[in-house]
């Protein structure tokens, strides 16, 4: 292998993995050989897709485009967030989710591009669109987490934050310790990664930029920058979600629903 390029036959022996996957399910007696299929080839197609989509955009890079593939992820991400909650969610905490989400992941892009990276144009999609997948994966990871245990939390919880409310407590006093519990649920992930980070793992980005012949010190420097904006982006999006959402479980007499 030279110059960073991956055949199709290289990329072919690497399913061998799939398939010691699928022999230790089928001796094991696991039933799982049709999802780990069905999985694998969705991955494939699903990625060899965005390849094309990916490689049309770059060559006719217009704000247009970049704009159009930035909101298509936003909102999948949040209909995800909804997927993964494992109950119906209200209206109004569905608005919450939305409104955080998009507040949260627009601030950090903003400032992320502009300033740290200071991309010209703005729009360039060989920045904005990895660099916003990232972010708004991890963004969407972090609200998943907040918004279930904001959920176990109130429904465990209910007669505590009932007993502060007859107390005089207001809404968000009650429910206070909930909240900080979902806010430290939701960044534990991002959390364990930067102290594993370097010494248990290598990151993908940084791993690939080294493959494909960058220099290790410039590939840290940008991964370092890019680890630091899922921080920031993953914390501002589920401080505000979980100060915004905790009133729909409230109504207009601060009585818990």
């Amino acid at each position: 292998m030279t110059g960073g390029d991956l055949s199709l036959w290289q990329l072919a022996s690497a399913y061998v993995f799939i398939l010691i996957l699928l022999i230790i399910v089928r001796v094991r007696k696991i039933r799982r050989e049709k999802e780990i299929l069905i999985s694998s080839i969705r991955m494939t197609v699903q990625l060899m897709i965005v390849g094309y989509i990916l490689s049309f955009i770059f060559n006719n890079d217009y704000p247009f485009f970049t704009v159009i593939i930035l909101l298509f992820m936003l909102s999948f991400a949040v209909y995800n967030v909804y997927k993964r909650a494992g109950e119906p969610l209200s209206r109004e905490l569905k608005k919450r989710i939305a409104l955080s989400m998009g507040l949260g992941v627009i601030l950090t892009l903003a400032y992320f591009i502009l300033v740290t990276l200071s991309v010209s144009p703005w729009y360039n999609p060989r920045y904005v669109i990895p660099i916003s997948g990232m972010i708004i994966g991890n963004t969407m990871t972090g609200v998943s987490l907040g918004v279930h245990t904001l959920l176990e939390g109130m429904r465990a919880k209910k007669a505590m934050v009932e007993s502060a409310l007859m107390l005089g407590a207001t809404p968000n006093e009650a429910s206070r310790p909930i909240i900080n519990q979902a806010f430290d649920s939701a960044m534990l992930p991002t959390i364990n990664s930067m102290v594993g980070m370097g010494i248990v793992f290598l990151p993908g980005m940084m791993t690939g930029q080294i493959i494909g012949g960058a220099d290790p010190v410039m590939a840290i420097r940008y991964q370092i920058a890019v680890m630091l904006g899922i921080t920031g982006g993953t914390s501002l999006t589920v401080i505000l979600f979980v100060q915004i959402a905790y009133k729909a479980f409230f109504n207009s007499r601060s009585q818990l629903k």
